[in-house]
């Protein structure tokens, strides 16, 4: 498919964003990381204004953005649709939750319903996100289990990344919390690599044989293309990735997306003070572009079905 930007940051900063409001709802909820009102408050918008940012990028990909809301109408049988109800429906939650930190007349146990509320509504936006793509069975890449836990670990290791942050900031970032951030961002690049692999070794369940229904009469080849040039179709379910490229990209990702930054959180769990904060700056940094890399091959190594009408005999195996 073809890796649209606007589609790569609404995936990435809604996703980090969701995960910050797990982490910060679960803070509140439990009690085992103190944050002053003002650092609470402050990363609640962060992650707000990352929701926002993410949700407001996604209509740019629309034919008509105008008409974005239509979609939020068709949530009994559309996983765009849901998704856009339980993002709405999170705001509300997670403005009260930020409320309690530092207004009296909200009280505990309403900051606590707040609180489950946000990460409850989080993680099932989180999903609904996912399932837009996992429930594509044209797309054989996508239509796989894999799909939700990779969305939902790297929304809660990106968002846990910038948790340290305000952690950080707050003055009581301990080695605890670093480590099972590091944990989080381990086991969302263990299940990516296997998504990979899995991908990499699976046979291909349609041809261009079963694609046209000539398959009995022997192997089906084009005998000449379609078109003289790409058209919308292929432009945009066909993207193609060389092999050799697509192999640097993912190596490049696990460095900046998961070695990098699990480092840099080890070493900084020792520290405090400003050179805490810039190792944190830095593991964010290094851990987004992890990030970004991995979500711009999650559309660029896939393709639809359609593109076996074209010629293309693989679905699953990226280009030589």
């Amino acid at each position: 498919m073809h890796p649209a930007y606007s589609v790569i940051i609404f995936t990435s900063s809604s996703g980090a964003g969701y995960g910050l409001l797990v982490w910060l709802a679960l803070a509140r909820l439990t009690g085992a990381w103190d944050m002053s009102p003002a650092v609470a408050v402050a990363a609640c918008l962060l992650a707000l204004a990352l929701i926002t940012v993410g949700l407001l990028s996604s209509t740019f990909h629309l034919g008509h953005p105008e008409r974005a809301w239509r979609a939020m109408t068709q949530w009994r049988s559309s996983w765009l649709s849901r998704e856009g109800v339980v993002a709405v429906l999170t705001y509300p939650a997670a403005l009260l939750f930020t409320a309690g930190w530092f207004w009296s007349p909200v009280a505990g146990s309403i900051m606590s319903a707040a609180a489950a509320a946000t990460i409850v509504l989080s993680l099932v936006t989180v999903y609904c996100t996912s399932m837009i793509y996992a429930s594509l069975k044209t797309i054989p890449r996508w239509s796989n289990g894999f799909v939700p836990p990779i969305y939902l670990l790297f929304a809660l290791a990106s968002g846990g990344l910038l948790f340290t942050g305000f952690r950080a900031i707050a003055g009581s970032a301990g080695m605890s919390e670093m480590i099972l951030i590091s944990t989080v961002l381990l086991a969302a690049w263990v299940v990516k690599m296997y998504y990979w692999r899995y991908n990499d070794t699976a046979k291909p369940e349609s041809d261009s044989g079963t694609a046209t229904g000539l398959g009995y009469l022997g192997k089906v080849t084009q005998l000449e293309a379609p078109h003289t040039s790409e058209n919308y179709l292929l432009k945009e379910m066909g993207y193609q990735v060389a092999r050799k490229h697509a192999a640097r990209l993912r190596k490049i990702a696990l460095v900046t997306g998961l070695i990098i930054p699990a480092v840099i959180l080890l070493l900084a769990g020792n520290l405090e003070g400003p050179l805490q904060y810039l190792l944190l700056l830095l593991a964010v940094v290094s851990g987004f572009a992890g990030i970004v890399n991995e979500r711009w091959l999650f559309f660029a190594e896939a393709r639809h079905v359609v593109t076996l009408y074209y010629g293309r005999l693989s679905l699953i195996h990226i280009s030589e």
